[in-house]
């Protein structure tokens, strides 16, 4: 199973955000969806084989932990509007420690980067990491920020995990997860 985790320090943890400013007064929804489709979608399909983490920093009741399992998640449209809908949707539930489904694949809780690397297998995607292609093994793992840095705090948790570059030129993080997921595509089949 792949597995990408995304912190959105500024996005909602409730379900008062309006789809008409994803990139605004949603907290840089837009990224986090662009993120989703990056990391689950393929031409005329989903990849059953990977999961999105988005670790949802933003007020009014954070830190939140929104899941998207690409083996059972349904009605993922193409569009960002949409993928807003479900992750506001998971966001009305109340939550504990454990996941709660809000829908077909779409599980939220109350969690943050600490616990979901705490006994994980992650690397952390950086312009400063090891080169993804001569890497020889990957974790199963990936960790990026959105369109702001890690924090000191966040840094502290991720001090003791390998660092991972998808490339010499700093990339958006949709654009990453695109990268990496080409990567892993290309050695699964073999080529080299």
């Amino acid at each position: 199973m792949r597995t990408f985790a995304l912190v959105g320090h500024l996005a909602p943890t409730g379900d008062a955000f309006t789809l008409d400013d994803l990139p605004g007064s949603a907290g840089r929804m837009d990224i986090l969806c662009r993120c989703v489709h990056a990391a689950l979608s393929l031409s005329h399909g989903i990849r059953r084989d990977a999961e999105i983490h988005l670790l949802l920093l933003g007020p009014p009741d954070p830190p939140k932990d929104v899941l998207i399992r690409g083996a059972s998640v349904r009605s993922l449209s193409p569009d960002e509007r949409s993928t807003a809908a479900l992750i506001r949707k998971a966001l009305a539930i109340p939550v504990g420690e454990m996941f709660r489904e809000s829908g077909p694949g779409i599980l939220v809780r109350r969690g943050d980067l600490s616990g979901l690397v705490t006994g994980g297998d992650y690397a952390v995607l950086s312009e400063t990491g090891e080169d993804v292609r001569t890497r020889r093994d990957l974790p199963a793992g990936f960790l990026l920020s959105d369109h702001l840095d890690f924090t000191t705090g966040e840094e502290g948790d991720l001090a003791a995990l390998p660092r991972i570059s998808v490339g010499p030129r700093v990339l958006h993080a949709d654009h990453a997860i695109a990268v990496l997921q080409n990567e892993l595509d290309r050695r699964e089949a073999g080529w080299s």
